[in-house]
């Protein structure tokens, strides 16, 4: 029985051994996890001015895209306005004339 009772205790001592072993490791993962955290997370706000230019210069990019297409658009419409002034001037012409010729011609009536 003496026996047994140094293995159940040796048994026991090594267990207590293997558990704070075990937490210290599981101090030491957890530890060395949150500084690789902060350094990650120093690193990201290290980057933050060139993640910021980066997403402006973008959206610079996109602006500038919107503006030419809107430009591109209003000279097409520029065009056509003017395309149809011309086509419609002589008409448009003729009938200002008769409207004042007839206004003249009634007024001396």
């Amino acid at each position: 029985m003496d026996d047994t009772l140094k293995h159940l205790l040796a048994a026991e001592s090594a267990a207590t051994e293997l558990v704070e072993k075990a937490q210290k490791d599981s101090e030491r993962l957890v530890h060395a996890a949150l500084r690789e955290a902060r350094l990650q997370e120093d690193r990201f706000r290290e980057r933050l001015p060139e993640i910021h230019a980066t997403f402006l210069d973008k959206s610079d990019q996109r602006a500038n895209l919107t503006v030419a297409e809107m430009e591109r658009r209003f000279q097409e419409r520029l065009d056509q306005l003017r395309e149809a002034a011309e086509r419609h001037e002589e008409a448009a012409l003729e009938a200002g004339f008769r409207e004042l010729l007839g206004h003249r011609g009634t007024a001396r009536s």
